[in-house]
């Protein structure tokens, strides 16, 4: 309790300060170019205070492991630049799995075996004015702290984006979960650092206070009441699950019909809802500009979108660390992004992920602004991407932002009986194949992974809005796609034998914050039925 009156005392103080000065677009330019010309020096200011300061941090003992002071990492970047040193120190085993970074597992190096839990990753160097939780879309949500600087320079990138689509006039709308999930109340005090609240904030989780979770309860309310005194009042949230997506598309309609269209900022699967619900009800959304994220945005995707005369853009985030790729204004692919050099350096490592001998080009973070909550230092994020340099005519390009990815992509996987499928043929069958056959869109199918009895169950859940479906037929379908890949005819057998295929007929998993991914694991097998 005294810790959480701390907290909320900071918070109160940091989030009058905060509101009372909006950034201008001379100071959101002024503020991006500032850090990339200081990245290396950020950096090595972080890793002396925020690492080897501590006896106890995770990546101070990596680096002791290693035989690598802290002379030597700046000898490296100054002669190696900070990416080629950050390879460096990688090839010496100074790295951290995405399961070592969650305390799934200890940090185990030969001669080394350090138990870790998410919390030896939080910065020390962050003032710590607010406390929530992930959306969770890989697993049970982690705590992460947000500091207000951070929101700042993250509104930087927000006024970017508004320009880069010509998009300054027109209302925003949410529809993003309330606290403890961080992503609503984050988007609001990021717009309304810019000067330009948020008009709706539809809620995909119900606003109410429990004895677990009152104090985001009120931290919520203050923000809103500050916003008010402040002169940049926000909306009170409004609870809409995903069921409700046609209230969304309803308020879009209205609003299109009175002039200019708006924008919705949401997670990738309720906007296509939301354009599914305008198609299905004749409600006319034409104009309106998504922005999304916390899915990959694919072609079978953006058809919905396009198909209800809307636009939309992904952005790129990781919960722990916020904003972490921008949308480009002159995209060379359909999800491409502006990688912020600025606050994050990104190294790739090819990494073999199955039995056959796939790789990918894995992306490895280190945090390089003060502000960001968690530490990362050559952490694998599980995501992999095309990534490239070159010029464009946006503004996120002018700022010298030239580092873009696309087709970014989880190469975590299903994996059971030996039968391995990885994020892209899991996305193939969920958002095509499956669809083409049987009807409906990818927010009709999920893989489901749990165990029962010891033993790995997969299960292919399918929306009981598709009526009538031919199981074997479906089970044969996958079965199939899984033989034309290398050495897939042995795994399809396995499974056939081990009887661990199944369909399932429920609508698919939501993650807190409304995301439907292809893949869902189960922690507890009781909670399936």
């Amino acid at each position: 309790m005294l810790a959480d009156l701390k907290m909320f005392g900071r918070y109160a103080l940091g989030l009058r300060r905060y509101l009372r000065q909006t950034l201008s677009p001379d100071q959101c330019r002024e503020k991006i170019l500032r850090q990339l010309a200081n990245r290396e020096e950020s950096f090595l200011h972080t890793l002396r205070h925020g690492i080897y300061a501590r006896p106890q941090c995770p990546y101070r003992k990596l680096l002791e492991h290693a035989r690598i002071a802290y002379e030597d990492v700046v000898q490296l970047v100054r002669q190696k630049g900070l990416e080629s040193a950050l390879e460096t120190i990688y090839n010496a085993g100074v790295y951290v799995t995405l399961d070592e970074f969650k305390g799934r597992q200890p940090i185990r190096r030969r001669g080394l075996d350090l138990p870790v839990k998410p919390s030896d990753f939080d910065n020390p160097l962050l003032a710590g004015h607010y406390e929530a939780r992930t959306g969770a879309t890989r697993g049970v949500g982690t705590r992460v702290i947000i500091d207000f600087d951070l929101l700042a320079h993250e509104a930087a990138y927000v006024q970017h984006f508004l320009a880069a689509f010509d998009l300054a006039q027109r209302l925003i709308v949410s529809w993003r979960p309330v606290p403890p999930v961080t992503s609503g109340v984050k988007l609001l005090l990021r717009y309304a650092k810019l000067g330009k609240p948020v008009a709706k904030w539809f809620a995909q989780t119900r606003p109410e206070i429990t004895a677990a979770d009152w104090k985001y309860f009120v931290f919520t309310h203050t923000m809103l009441a500050a916003s008010r005194l402040c002169g940049t009042p926000m909306p009170c949230p409004e609870f809409t699950p995903s069921t409700e997506s046609a209230r969304v598309a309803q308020w879009l309609a209205t609003t299109k019909a009175a002039g200019v269209p708006a924008v919705l900022d949401t997670s990738t699967s309720p906007g296509v809802r939301v354009c599914r619900a305008a198609l299905e009800q004749g409600l006319d959304i034409a104009g309106t500009f998504l922005r999304l994220g916390g899915e990959p945005y694919t072609p079978a995707k953006a058809q919905i979108v396009s198909a209800a005369g809307c636009r939309a853009v992904c952005h790129y985030s990781i919960s722990e660390i916020g904003i972490v790729g921008m949308p480009c204004g002159d995209p060379a692919d359909l999800d491409d992004l502006h990688l912020l050099v600025d606050k994050i350096a990104a190294i790739q490592r090819r990494r073999t992920v199955d039995r056959s001998g796939a790789t990918v080009q894995a992306l490895v973070y280190t945090t390089l602004l003060p502000s960001c909550p968690k530490l990362m230092l050559n952490v694998e994020s599980g995501d992999y991407a095309i990534s490239e340099r070159r010029p464009c005519g946006c503004p996120f390009g002018a700022l010298g932002l030239t580092r873009h990815l696309r087709q970014i992509r989880s190469y975590e996987k299903l994996c059971s009986e030996g039968v391995t499928f990885l994020g892209t043929e899991l996305l193939r069958l969920v958002e095509e194949v499956l669809p083409a056959q049987f009807g409906g869109d990818f927010t009709d199918y999920q893989f489901v992974e749990t165990e029962e009895h010891g033993l790995p169950q997969i299960s292919i859940l399918v929306s009981p809005r598709r009526g009538s479906i031919d199981e074997a037929q479906l089970l044969g379908t996958v079965l199939k796609l899984l033989c034309s890949y290398p050495g897939g005819q042995i795994m399809a057998q396995q499974w056939q034998e081990a009887q661990t295929l199944r369909v399932l007929r429920r609508e698919p998993y939501s993650t807190g914050s409304a995301k439907i991914m292809p893949l869902h694991i189960l922690q507890d097998s009781r909670h399936e039925n």
